[in-house]
């Protein structure tokens, strides 16, 4: 049972160290929103997301409430738009169209971020993730909540040096297109190396390949020290010693 003491070490945790939960996220599938006409593509996605994810934040919410404890971000992740509209986007301003559908989504939703507008090119790059690529300064400028990565390596296949080499331009690229707003495209950015299948990070955040239509995850983050639970042997620190966790 629950003493009064435990009760005000949690009030005190939430209140005066933050405990919160970072982000709830939602990973949607978007493969089968693909078709011939970029704006079938765009209205598939903006119909999709808004269905699944209607009642995202309302249930953070009343997590929120249930549990006394905040959520500070809801966001999404969808597939890697690359692969999304490889069959229609034949610009690099067809994938832009995307990206504002993938904002206007969100933003129907109540979310804080959507992540996904990506591409893996560990090994070369298709001409659609080079459309992609090229599209990131105006992808990551015209919408607000849209994050974006580049897989440009791995472990396994070598690095895609092409797709480096453009990166360096874009990303300048990227930083002249928001510098009246502190270069703030670049944050939703995020270049990768042996990018993990499934990450609810952003800017990073795709959901995994053997994911179904959806995937529902939570990101916690405490701000406070570790606290370890009954009978798990406390860390002991003499003055002046290094801290020893029991073995």
């Amino acid at each position: 049972m629950l003493n009064i003491m435990e009760v005000h070490e949690t009030n005190q945790m939430i209140e005066q160290e933050k405990l919160d939960v970072r982000t709830i996220t939602m990973g949607i599938s978007l493969l089968d929103c693909a078709a011939d006409s970029v704006d079938e593509v765009c209205d598939n996605i903006y119909n999709k997301i808004t269905t699944y994810a209607k009642d995202l934040v309302s249930t953070g919410k009343a997590i929120e409430r249930d549990y006394g404890i905040p959520i500070v971000n809801k966001r999404i992740t969808v597939t890697p738009i690359s692969l999304v509209g490889a069959s229609s986007c034949k610009t690099s301003d067809d994938f832009v169209k995307i990206a504002h559908a993938l904002d206007h989504a969100a933003k129907k939703v109540g979310v804080d971020l959507i992540g996904g507008y990506s591409a893996l090119v560990s090994k070369s790059m298709t001409p659609a993730e080079e459309l992609l690529i090229r599209s990131l300064p105006k992808a990551l400028s015209e919408p607000d909540i849209v994050c974006s990565s580049v897989n440009v390596g791995s472990t396994k296949t070598g690095i895609d040096m092409n797709s480096v080499e453009l990166l360096g331009h874009i990303i300048k690229d990227i930083a002249h297109a928001t510098a009246d707003n502190d270069s703030y495209g670049c944050v939703k950015f995020v270049a990768f190396c042996n990018a993990p299948d499934d990450n609810p990070f952003m800017a990073g955040g795709v959901p995994g390949g053997t994911d179904g239509v959806f995937s529902r995850r939570r990101c916690g983050h405490q701000r406070r020290r570790f606290r370890p639970r009954r009978g798990f042997p406390r860390a002991r620190r003499s003055q002046g010693q290094k801290l020893r966790i029991p073995m």
